[in-house]
């Protein structure tokens, strides 16, 4: 059920920010392991290794069996958490929570959607996902890889909800049942904008009478001068 992958980690005993920053510069990361009925250790990890696995799986609920050097055996793990550099494709820290054979763990398993709908085939419907990862409770060796739901009976404004799921024996989902996985929802008309009217022109009025006398507009400029 579960994946599993082996990643390569040193003991280490110093720690703090400048010990961490001296082994970034040298192509290593700093991680923890915890949990379990053992102390917290300290371990050092390859950078580019550690980078290329974390691609290559799903760090939610991939079991990382990490060997240790001088350990009798690879201590298995999930990964509770990653650091990352706040605007750089970089890892800075890695949380390791050791699993023990026979104790449930909590993790959150990823929702592959199957097929096509109906709503979106044949009615033009817009399929609409708000569900990805579902938190269940289980033992180490029932992880699934992931939770498949077949979506292709669904109609416009049907729904698909945590109920519908088929889970697998031996999980327990930690979510509301009545939540909403996913909907064919109808597409929303945007706004048609019209095209503003023409301004028809306006033709100024013809003057109709006597043209001014040039010679009194003349005479008329002259009064408004001002005087010396």
């Amino acid at each position: 059920m579960s994946t599993q992958v082996t990643l390569k980690a040193e003991s280490r005993e110093e720690s703090g920010k400048g010990v961490a920053r001296k082994l970034r510069a040298a192509g290593k990361l700093p991680a923890i392991v915890y949990g379990g009925d053992e102390d917290t250790v300290s371990l050092t990890l390859d950078a580019n290794d550690t980078s290329h696995l974390f691609h290559s799986i799903s760090v939610e609920n991939t079991i990382v069996n990490l060997d240790v050097d001088g350990a009798k055996a690879p201590v298995p793990t999930l990964i509770r958490e990653i650091q990352t550099h706040p605007f750089k494709p970089e890892i800075l820290h890695v949380d390791f929570l050791r699993i023990q054979a026979g104790v449930e763990i909590e993790l959150d398993i990823p929702i592959h959607l199957e097929g096509t709908p109906i709503g979106v085939k044949d009615q033009g419907g817009v399929l609409e996902q708000t569900i990805y990862m579902l938190p269940v409770s289980c033992l180490p060796t029932a992880i699934p890889d992931f939770i498949e739901a077949d979506v292709s009976g669904l109609e416009i404004n049907e729904s698909l909800h945590v109920s519908d799921l088929d889970i697998p024996e031996g999980v327990e989902v930690l979510m509301d049942l009545a939540r909403t996985v996913c909907s064919i929802q109808t597409p929303s008309l945007a706004p048609v904008e019209e095209e503003p009217e023409e301004e028809e022109e306006v033709e100024e009025p013809e003057l109709v009478g006597e043209e001014p006398d040039e010679e009194a507009e003349g005479e008329a400029a002259e009064d408004e001068e001002p005087e010396d």
